[in-house]
């Protein structure tokens, strides 16, 4: 990849996670008030719900993100990416939509089935990056988080004093902007002569913990992100 669009595709993935983690961040502070509203109600009742809501789409990523790491790796990052960000335009819109809780639901299960954006823009970082420049540019990754976390709950508490729907719909809005940026901006990374076929055994996500048995020593590395994202 030429220099300049290798700038450009590094630019669009450092754009592409700040504004998903923006647009989940926009959506935190409104969530247990939109629960509240479908379920008529208390706060407890509705923190309840909001971990199942929680427990939905990460179990449906946790199955579906190995199949997907797949599917890119035989078609290319480009449209998985795309794919991942429409995906999560449509979960935000159900969310925004839902007459009942079952919405609510439903939009993050269809969250988790394309959430790969995390992943597969990994995996188009690491196939564009040289050894001198991997740490740089994976280091956007975590920097895109931050930012995002902090830019996100600011918004939506700001877009929440006009109704509990209002930053569903501008999150929407963020990640379909996204999507077109990206459509008519992002090369492909992966070129076809080093792409593989769908395998199932590698699209087992209990198979993948194998992995951990051939490398060890990223045991403890995975342990300490376990924690990480369980605090």
């Amino acid at each position: 990849m030429e220099n300049s669009k290798k700038k450009a595709a590094i630019g669009f993935i450092f754009i592409t996670l700040l504004i998903d983690i923006t647009g989940w961040g926009i959506v935190i502070p409104v969530v247990p008030k939109l629960i509240e509203e479908l379920i008529h109600s208390d706060v407890s009742e509705a923190a309840k719900y909001g971990g199942w809501l929680g427990f939905a789409y990460a179990f449906t990523q946790f199955i579906c993100s190995p199949v997907v790491g797949n599917l890119s790796d035989k078609y290319g990052r480009r449209p998985i990416i795309l794919i991942s960000l429409f995906g999560f335009a449509v979960d935000y819109i159900f969310l925004a939509l839902a007459p009942t809780i079952g919405w609510l639901f439903l939009g993050r299960v269809i969250a988790g089935l394309t959430g790969a954006s995390f992943t597969t823009a990994s995996a188009y970082i690491a196939d564009i990056s040289t050894d001198e420049d991997r740490a740089k540019n994976f280091g956007l990754i975590g920097a895109a988080f931050g930012l995002g976390f902090i830019i996100g709950p600011v918004i939506g508490g700001l877009l929440g004093h006009y109704g509990a729907r209002v930053p569903f719909y501008a999150a929407a809005g963020l990640c379909m902007l996204n999507f077109l940026y990206g459509y008519f901006i992002l090369p492909e990374s992966l070129d076809k002569e080093k792409r593989r076929a769908f395998e199932w055994k590698r699209a087992n996500p209990i198979g993948s913990f194998k992995f951990l048995g051939k490398h060890p020593e990223i045991s403890g590395l995975i342990v300490a992100l376990i924690l990480i994202y369980i605090a």
